[in-house]
């Protein structure tokens, strides 16, 4: 196998060089990280989960008109992707009170937002991903007024269209972060929807009994993790089979071994 290129390394994936101009690879890992990165562990077969969530997610936002980055999933861990300009903005949608804006504001956790509420940070993990307006953003230029209604506007229809989504297998979508690129096409641009959508990045909660299905689990040490994320892609018809494992998704080794057949009998 050819050595690849290496592109970046975050939290939570990896991106290499793609096999034509303007591609990456985008490779999911298993590591998990909260509150900054100070806090890290591992969540098994979390890459493959988030692989196979994000790519029916990007995959159906496809469908209502919502430009991504996304052009295929390659195998159990790794999606082929157009390569952005990523804008330096996590935009976070809010339609139930939780996490930051429960501490920051007082705020009970739970409590309904009077209507979606959009937030923008600064993607500066040195900073610790800063809250800013969208003064800031017009100030130090981060991304254009052009720019910021695309952005406002896509988030708000992807918003609409998940909560419905969700909904429709008995999950609240409480919050969730986004992240867009400029797609470059000689000296135009235009901002298309980036990165991932999966447990990793939303919060994800049973209707009925309130338990989380995402990364709170992890950041606030409830444990089942693996669990929660298998639960929201069976619920999104993701698994197969009586063993309820993903579609496709298997054990590289023992695949191997049956494909080879059985051992030779010792004589």
């Amino acid at each position: 196998m050819s050595r690849r290129t290496k592109i970046y390394e975050g939290k939570a994936k990896i991106l290499y060089e793609g096999p034509e101009p303007g591609t990456l690879i985008q490779y999911f890992k298993d590591d998990a990280t909260a509150f900054n990165a100070e806090k890290k562990g591992t969540i098994n077969g979390k890459g493959v989960i988030n692989n196979r969530i994000s790519e029916h997610v990007f995959t159906r936002l496809a469908h209502i008109g919502i430009p991504t980055h996304f052009i295929r999933r390659l195998n159990m861990r790794e999606q082929l992707i157009r390569q952005v300009d990523i804008i330096p903005l996590e935009v976070v949608l809010r339609n139930v009170a939780a996490g930051s804006i429960s501490k920051r504001l007082g705020i009970e956790e739970g409590e309904p937002l009077p209507h979606t509420l959009i937030e923008y940070y600064y993607k500066d993990d040195a900073l610790g991903d800063p809250l800013v307006a969208e003064e800031h953003i017009a100030c130090f230029n981060w991304a254009s007024n052009e720019e910021m209604h695309d952005i406002s506007s896509m988030a708000i229809r992807i918003n609409d269209f998940l909560c419905g989504m969700f909904a429709a297998i008995d999950i609240r979508l409480v919050d969730f972060k986004l992240e867009f690129g400029r797609l470059y096409d000689g000296d135009y641009s235009r901002v298309i929807l980036a990165d991932e959508i999966s447990p990793d990045g939303c919060r994800l909660w049973d209707m009925a009994t309130g338990e989380k299905l995402d990364k709170d689990r992890f950041r606030r040490d409830l444990g089942g993790e693996e669990e929660a994320y298998r639960e929201v892609a069976r619920r999104l018809g993701l698994l197969n089979g009586e063993d309820n494992s993903p579609g496709e998704v298997f054990d590289l080794s023992h695949a191997r071994s049956r494909l080879r057949g059985p051992p030779p009998l010792k004589k």
